[in-house]
């Protein structure tokens, strides 16, 4: 059943594209938990939750594994709504622990009765609110079991042979039999509690002086491993062991990442967040093209041969951040913090403050796990730290938990911030070299996921400009949507309709006098933008002509006020009427020409 599984994750995910490295490492051991677990009444927690698609096949889902990913499809991650089999949503890191900590405290104070369960990866491991969890949850005193999946970190050193001997030597169902024998006789009386008490402590002290399970034991969970977890039957026996103990335990599985299939086992980097490709060799059936990351990594880089004071700093997400060049050229200079989005953005401030120049390049999603830092370590002593904000707006088939349509309102809301939005490769050099080397204080310059548009603009240095002169309406955009813009402005023109076309350059602060005089001419205003309908560019323009006394027919047209779902770039624009020909018919509409359904 392991093998087909396998074989039928690598021809969907070759079709589908998604996180495959990750699901053929974990097959075996998400076999087992649903072996010993009722998933319909127990909850298991995913970390992340990348690694659930073995799960989603065996809850019912097998048969639409081929929309996975896709719009109106099944989702990538975990989603409770989408099945019962889910217990929560993931789709950030490091959060397994304490959730499962929370159901369990629930399960107690209201009298229920089922298993919890946390899954949570060694990578997940280097962010701090694991450990927060961990800490709570070791001393709950309740029943949870954390299963650690350990596909590549080293928890603690361990002693050779010795230690590898006694690790399977103490997971035998044999003596965990005459574990809990001994243990149940001893405790019948006073002298034998007496000899526990004095045995156990001997067995402690061996133990943790071999043994890779202190860290865990001093938390006060029950360690178990590490074991294999590719051996099918061992797991399925320790889990059932595991159940039993009605106390925090940690399961420590070690297990291969990109297991069964050569090409992610050998480059599981690669093959971990994957597009579509030829399942017998796994090349890409489309090699990507030039994108903002490289270019960002790749202005970054030079502008750091230049200048001593610039570093670089990620969380995890070198290469997806463009940063391997970085990392190659000026080790020194480079920084990776793990998982763990607040203390890179406490660390840059910190260097800062020591008159360096550091730049932390991170999504725009996992940005939000910062906020705190922005605010207190950066802001309020308006330190000059630069974040290039990466996978801004619509990112596609990860769906609600990547989408990044939140930091241009979050972001505006902290003083002494200055968001800077390039709209090609060109513009972020420029924006770039001008956020390190001439504006003070926080300075965040943020870009899509992918490559630049057919506007391919050299411009930058101003807070607006005009791209394209009207008389009838003003349209409004910034970053790459105002390709879309261009676009409605040109199917407009073939209707004999003006269309004036404003660019933001800078969204925070704002400055809209620009917006201002083109509106006074045309009298009707639409701001396009890939973001949430709170504190967007659009609300914001929106009131500064009501406090000017300026009455205008004004549109918003945007993500609008929900959680927006997984699907390729073009259907979700499509939707949100966010491409050409929906920013058309939302222009008509405001114009009193024509009507669209929101």
């Amino acid at each position: 059943m392991c093998a087909q599984l396998r074989r039928e994750l690598i021809e969907n995910v070759s079709q589908t594209g998604g996180h495959l490295a990750s699901n053929l490492g974990a097959v075996e051991l998400t076999v087992a938990i649903h072996r010993v677990f009722d998933t319909a009444v127990d909850r298991l927690v995913f970390d992340v939750g990348h690694q659930c698609y073995t799960h989603k096949m065996l809850t019912g889902r097998r048969e639409y594994m081929s929309t996975l990913r896709q719009y109106g499809g099944i989702a990538g991650f975990p989603k409770p709504c989408e099945s019962v089999h889910d217990a929560f949503i993931a789709g950030h890191a490091s959060n397994s622990v304490a959730v499962a900590l929370g159901m369990a405290r629930a399960r107690t104070f209201l009298n229920e009765d089922y298993e919890v369960i946390a899954l949570i990866g060694d990578g997940a491991l280097t962010g701090g609110l694991a450990y927060e969890g961990l800490s709570n949850a070791g001393k709950c005193g309740q029943q949870i079991l954390v299963i650690l999946n350990d596909n590549g970190m080293s928890i603690t050193p361990n002693v050779g042979g010795i230690a590898d001997y006694l690790a399977k030597q103490r997971l035998k169902p044999q003596y965990l039999a005459f574990k809990k024998h001994y243990r149940k006789i001893m405790n019948a009386t006073a002298p034998g509690r007496v000899v526990y008490r004095f045995t156990h402590r001997i067995k402690q002290a061996l133990k943790q002086s071999l043994l890779p399970c202190s860290m865990f034991e001093n938390m006060g969970f029950r360690y178990l491993g590490p074991v294999d977890g590719h051996n099918l039957s061992f797991l399925i026996k320790i889990l059932r062991y595991a159940k039993e103990l009605d106390e925090p335990v940690l399961l420590h599985v070690k297990t291969v990442k990109g297991k069964g299939f050569l090409p992610a086992e050998e480059n599981p980097d690669a093959f971990h967040g994957v597009a579509p490709f030829e399942p017998l060799t796994g090349r890409l059936k489309r090699q990507p093209g030039e994108s903002f990351s490289a270019v960002f990594g790749r202005t970054l880089t030079r502008l750091a041969e230049q200048d001593e004071r610039v570093c670089a700093i990620t969380a995890a997400m070198t290469g997806g951040t463009g940063l391997e060049q970085f990392a190659q050229k000026i080790p020194n200079r480079f920084f990776d913090v793990g998982i763990a989005e607040g203390c890179a953005a406490a660390m840059a401030a910190g260097m800062a403050k020591q008159k360096a120049i550091p730049v932390f390049a991170v999504y725009s999603t996992f940005l939000q796990r910062a906020y705190d830092m922005l605010l207190h370590d950066m802001a309020i002593d308006n330190l000059h730290v630069v974040m290039g904000v990466d996978r801004v707006g619509l990112v596609g088939d990860d769906g609600e938990t990547h989408h990044g349509i939140f930091d241009v309102a979050y972001l505006d809301s902290i003083p002494n911030m200055t968001v800077l939005a390039p709209s090609s490769f060109a513009e972020l050099e420029v924006m770039l070299e001008r956020a390190l080397f001439q504006l003070d204080g926080p300075v965040a310059v943020r870009y899509p996921r992918g490559g630049e548009g057919s506007y391919v603009g050299t411009g930058g240095e101003d807070p607006s400009a005009i791209l394209r002169w009207g008389k009838d309406i003003t349209l409004v955009s910034y970053g790459t949507e105002i390709n879309y813009v261009l676009e409605a402005a040109e199917l407009l023109a073939e209707l004999g309709i003006q269309a004036e076309v404003v660019k933001m350059n800078q969204l925070t602060p704002l400055v809209p006098e620009l917006v201002e005089l083109s509106v006074r001419k045309t009298g009707a205003l639409l701001v396009a933008e890939e973001q949430a309908a709170r504190g967007g560019v659009g609300q914001r323009l929106a009131a500064h002509l009501e406090v000017a006394g300026l009455p205008a027919k004004v549109v918003l047209v945007n993500c609008g006020d929900r959680f927006v779902p997984h699907g390729t770039t073009s259907l979700l624009k499509r939707d949100l009427f966010l491409d050409g020909e929906g920013i058309m018919k939302k222009a008509l509409e405001v114009l009193g020409r024509g009507e669209t359904t929101a």
